[in-house]
């Protein structure tokens, strides 16, 4: 059974999360960062898929403290919308919505015995990084074309789980340099290039890629089982 339920942070702030339960008891537990496009259809396609694997899944709304009930498509006008709201989220006072992805991870890891992972797409794929560093109660991470995460800024940050990140060759946002300047500096993060644009992994836009979409799933699967099951 899947729906949004509301989760409150340590600062009191409440803000609505998609939860989705696999049919069964749960195997482990994920967290699932949204795009700038909000907890909109595709991230709850997500959510859906990774319960029918056997995990309970938990994908909070990200700008709830700007903007609720955002739900995008992939159109322009839904980029430059979803981008203002997004840098709205970003100019919050830190630790800004790393208090809700922290609440979010705590009610995951309350919700089900197993141990909690996290994985997020282009802005969703940055804050995963962050959380991956900065928060408790994760045991594995595994990012999607992080929009800024091979930043230098970034590329600073030490994670504290184990890590899996994927990124395109054809991403006009995230360099291959960067990438390479990246996997320098953390050799023990997997790191998997694909023949692929940003955003590969999402079928409602143009850059999906089957292909790529599909490997990455497995591989996704198979870190997360290592990591939180086996």
């Amino acid at each position: 059974m899947s729906g949004f339920q509301e989760l409150q942070s340590a600062d009191g702030f409440r803000f609505p999360a998609y939860v989705a339960q696999p049919k069964g008891a749960p195997k482990a537990a994920l967290v699932v960062l949204q795009e700038i496009f909000g907890v909109n259809s595709h991230i709850r396609s997500v959510a859906d898929r990774l319960a029918a694997e056997g995990f309970l899944v938990v994908a909070p709304s990200t700008f709830a403290r700007v903007k609720s009930g955002v739900e995008l498509g992939y159109t322009e006008q839904d980029m430059q919308d979803g981008f203002a709201i997004k840098t709205a989220v970003d100019a919050l006072p830190a630790p800004g919505v790393l208090r809700d992805i922290q609440a979010a991870i705590d009610f995951a890891a309350g919700a089900q015995p197993g141990k909690v992972g996290i994985t997020g797409f282009c802005w969703g794929g940055l804050l995963t990084w962050r959380a991956a560093a900065e928060l408790k109660g994760l045991s594995a991470a595994v990012t999607y074309y992080g929009g800024g995460m091979t930043g230098e800024e970034e590329i600073a940050r030490q994670p504290q789980v184990p890590v899996l990140a994927h990124f395109g060759d054809k991403d006009h946002w995230i360099s291959l340099e960067s990438v390479e300047a990246f996997r320098k500096a953390h050799p023990d993060v997997i790191v998997h290039v694909y023949e692929a644009d940003h955003g590969f992994n999402c079928d409602q836009r143009g850059s999906y890629d089957e292909a790529a979409a599909k490997l990455a799933w497995g591989r996704t699967l198979d870190f997360f089982t290592q990591h939180l099951v086996g």
